[in-house]
């Protein structure tokens, strides 16, 4: 049987003039609501300066395409109707003083993390594949743990930050890796271990409940499946398809491992935070972690082992050609990091990024 796969994605909301980030989500949702006679497929985020979309589950790649797309440029209208455009970009170029959206949930969250909250102005793309079992689900986890990190360098899409270049391809994610239970976990072994994990980490308090369980990969609370949350948001719907290609070969693969009794690859969480941060500062410009030796290699030769090792997994749902053209593209054009830079370059204005990252949010 051939996994399912569902996508989230985190858009910003932008004055379509300036390209400055606009606290319009309540308005645009409903615009959204109304558009869609009550059944609208868009929710808030934490800040009033985002919106969120989900993919039904598929198991064709090509209809994951078209639904992104949809949902996109169905947000576009409706963001349009309420004076904002939606740009998938995984933080604002140009400086933004965030808003915590209202309800009882982010009020506490605001409370409770302070600053780390309000700055919380960053989108991400969520990628959902079915498992069988949480002891699947478990075993895909400690698995595909150590090819996490080569993920985030092929979103990366969030090198700017409060008009700054911050150096960094992916500065979403060391926005994001300022939540307590945000980055890399450790081996769990058994769905009980996780779950004791779990009960121990919201036992702290500190954490509200199993929906801030913020790990790079994660079994979802709501729906039966492995949830990979690493990447930045995609610029291009394309690359969205390209990443949710890769992490249901990632999953396949891992649980093909599992079932054959393979043992998990034994790199400490503390290796595995210095793979994320060297994809977060170079994307795919520069060199890599070797996931079998965290190790520095050039990313277009980490790519390539990544592919390999998903490509048995990946032909036999015939995926796997579309998947190696798709990389051969993200690697010569660059990423949405590389694609800003440039724009940046060729305009001298972030509010011009802005604008024609607007235009390329629906691919």
């Amino acid at each position: 049987m051939v996994r399912t796969v569902g996508v989230e994605e985190e858009l910003l909301l932008v004055d379509p003039r300036c390209g400055e980030p606009r606290a319009l989500s309540a308005a645009v949702l409903a615009v959204a609501e109304r558009r869609s006679e009550g059944d609208s497929p868009f929710e808030p985020e934490l800040q009033h300066q985002q919106l969120e979309f989900a993919t039904a589950p598929h198991r064709e790649m090509g209809e994951i395409g078209e639904e992104i797309r949809r949902l996109r440029a169905e947000a576009a209208e409706s963001a349009a109707r309420a004076g904002a455009a939606v740009v998938a970009l995984a933080t604002a170029p140009l400086p933004v003083r965030p808003s915590v959206g209202e309800g009882e949930r982010h009020s506490w969250l605001a409370d409770k993390f302070g600053e780390t909250a309000q700055e919380q102005l960053t989108c991400g793309c969520h990628v959902h594949v079915s498992v069988a079992s949480d002891e699947e689900g478990v075993g895909v986890l400690d698995r595909m743990r150590i090819w996490l990190p080569v993920l985030l360098a092929l979103s990366a899409n969030s090198p700017f930050w409060q008009g700054n270049d911050t150096a960094y391809s992916s500065y979403r994610s060391r926005v994001w890796g300022r939540w307590p239970s945000a980055g890399p976990v450790e081996i769990f072994r058994s769905a009980e271990r996780y779950h004791e994990q779990v009960r121990a980490l919201i036992e702290t308090r500190v954490l509200r409940d199993r929906g801030m369980l913020y790990f790079d990969a994660r079994l979802s609370h709501r729906y039966p499946t492995v949830e990979v949350r690493v990447a930045d948001v995609c610029l291009d719907p394309a690359d969205t398809v390209l990443l949710a290609t890769l992490v249901r070969g990632l999953v396949e693969t891992a649980a093909r491992e599992w079932r054959a009794g393979d043992e998990p690859d034994g790199a400490g969480v503390s290796v595995l935070r210095m793979a994320a941060w060297q994809a977060a500062r170079s994307g795919l410009e520069g060199q890599l972690l070797h996931p079998r030796t965290m190790r520095p290699q050039p990313a277009a030769d980490v790519v390539a082992a990544l592919l390999t090792h998903v490509r048995e997994a990946l032909e036999d749902t015939d995926d796997y050609a579309s998947a190696e053209k798709a990389l051969k593209n993200v690697t010569e054009r660059g990423t949405g990091a590389r694609i800003q830079r440039e724009l940046l370059t060729r305009t001298g204005s972030l509010g011009a990024v802005v604008a024609e990252c607007v235009s390329r949010t629906r691919g």
